[in-house]
């Protein structure tokens, strides 16, 4: 009898009887009706252990790789490829298809034949109010299709990434908040400058990144969300913060092809500050339908496929997330995303990832601080950039008052990624984990950011505030790169790990997430500090 590959790490196993999990989610046994879905999966592929090893070395030195060589070298093996191919639609599964990149092939089926042909059975699991068709226990391949395989995704899709934004309800102390009705062009409130919610001027003169003379010209930033926000709030946000970005700089892309979800404020947020902090650059949202893991996937390999054609996307940003332990360990999801994001960084592709905003213990919603003490993936990649918070508060002459650790600002020590050769520094003890986040900026949204959704300004903070602006900054600091004649940025946080204490730098040296505490050089809470963004140019140009 010929043996099966199983992709333990595909999947969180579920108890045998019906009621309600460990997870604290309820599940029941499939019906005929479950069986009869639709499902998509993707079959996730790595490259040759050496090939992996030596794209990780290349980074770590800050070397660049272009695409070209990326799509001809570090690939999975051609002939394993085509295999996994020709089995799936042997099987009679449909719409199979291998990503551009060949780190992973697609293919969708009823959950009857993936529980015929992966070996598993499917059940019912609801998750705060939602019912999905998921699989029991972890999916298996013949021996001779399962080479390269390291994952199958998309077999449990409760499990999903997070929206990292919080919404601040308005009240008689926000007059800006308030006043509604403030004509196109003109601020919310004038006769209270520098207070919340903060405009674009006033976080560019909070971290030295006004009259720099950059505006992000000749960069593209993308940005990975599940849907786009509506014009007319784009436009009203540039006009209310003098902003002269255009409509012309936005591309919005399908990844699936169906119709977007409705605007929710996530996209909007992004949108409108990376545009407001970098007007000169163009914004590419990559809109993948949903948080699922396997549309983000989607997503993530549509990005890399347009890295030949827009040179200049050398920054994105992401604001989702959710808690490594109820992604289980080692997680197939964790370890399908990062062949993506190791590509990215190889390609010299800067990701910014939001950190959370539930301090040190966010649950499965990432919306409260009551889970076990953890980072969220993917800030805690050890190829993008994690982003934490801060609680910025100015005073009236625009200077910075006081900045601490935000609360509610995610960090920790990873579970799935060792400690990079880079992460060094003062305050980085001795340990064997990757550490989150990298670095921070403004995210308390009692000193929020100032936001057009629905025709309506809103006070919204988070980390996904943190991510974009940050993204932005780097489209800035790569355009001052080309100006000085230098070429644009390699993966950045070998470069700024060396800056700890340095002017590059404001330390951060008050606050606490839960666990974990502001101190002199890095922390779990706000990583190396908040840039001083004159100063950062200077230190990567010479």
């Amino acid at each position: 009898m010929k043996g099966r590959k199983i992709f333990q790490d595909s999947i969180t196993p579920l108890p045998d009887k019906e009621g309600l999990t460990p997870q604290g989610l309820m599940m029941n046994f499939a019906g005929p009706e479950d069986q009869a879905q639709i499902m998509r999966v993707v079959f996730s592929l790595s490259m040759p252990k050496e090939l992996e090893e030596n794209l990780e070395q290349k980074v770590a030195r800050g070397e660049v790789v272009a695409p070209a060589e990326l799509q001809k070298t570090f690939v999975p093996v051609a002939k394993d490829v085509s295999k996994l191919v020709d089995w799936l639609k042997k099987q009679g599964y449909t719409d199979v298809q291998v990503s551009p990149n060949g780190t992973g092939v697609y293919a969708s089926a009823k959950a009857s034949l993936i529980e015929q042909t992966l070996q598993v059975k499917m059940v019912r699991v609801t998750r705060e109010g939602i019912t999905y068709t998921a699989a029991q226990n972890a999916p298996s391949l013949p021996d001779e299709v399962a080479n390269s395989v390291h994952a199958i995704i998309g077999l449990q899709p409760f499990r999903h990434a997070n929206k990292h934004r919080i919404l601040r309800t308005p009240n008689d102390n926000n007059r800006k908040l308030m006043n509604m009705a403030a004509p196109a062009g003109q601020k919310l409130n004038p006769d209270t400058p520098n207070t919340p919610p903060y405009t674009v001027s006033e976080i560019l003169k909070a971290y030295n990144a006004n009259g720099l003379g950059v505006t992000g010209k000749g960069q593209t930033i993308a940005i990975l969300i599940d849907t786009v926000p509506t014009d007319s709030d784009l436009t009203e946000f540039w006009a209310q913060n003098q902003v002269t970005a255009t409509l012309g700089q936005i591309q919005k892309i399908n990844v699936k092809n169906k119709p977007y979800p409705r605007a929710e404020g996530e996209e909007t947020l992004d949108t409108e500050w990376t545009s407001g902090i970098a007007p000169g650059a163009d914004i590419r949202i990559y809109a993948c339908g949903t948080l699922d893991f396997v549309d983000m996937d989607s997503a993530l390999d549509r990005i890399l496929s347009d890295l030949g054609s827009y040179p200049g996307m050398r920054q994105v940003s992401i604001s989702l997330g959710l808690g490594e332990k109820y992604m289980g360990g080692p997680s197939g999801e964790a370890a399908t995303q990062h062949q993506k994001y190791l590509r990215l960084a190889a390609a010299g592709v800067n990701v910014f990832v939001s950190s959370g905003d539930a301090g040190s213990n966010p649950d499965s919603s990432g919306h409260n601080a009551n889970g076990p003490t953890q980072v969220e993936y993917a800030s805690s990649d050890s190829c993008v950039i994690g982003v934490g918070g801060t609680s910025l508060v100015l005073a009236a002459d625009g200077t910075v008052s006081h900045e601490t650790a935000w609360s509610s600002g995610g960090g920790g020590k990873s579970i799935f990624f060792p400690r990079p050769a880079w992460q060094k520094g003062t305050g980085i003890n001795a340990g064997k984990f990757r550490l989150v986040p990298d670095v921070s900026l403004t995210a308390d949204p009692n000193y929020g950011a100032l936001v057009i959704l629905g025709g309506h300004p809103q006070q919204i903070g988070g980390t996904s505030w943190s991510a974009p602006v940050w993204a932005a900054f780097c489209a800035l600091i790569n355009e001052a790169r080309t100006k000085a004649g230098r070429p644009l940025l390699p993966f950045l946080n070998p470069l700024i790990y060396p800056l700890i204490g340095k002017a590059a730098f404001r330390d951060i040296l008050k606050g606490s997430n839960g666990v974990y505490h502001a101190a002199a050089g890095y922390d779990e809470v706000t990583g190396i500090g908040v840039p001083d963004l004159g100063e950062l140019i200077k230190a990567l140009n010479t």
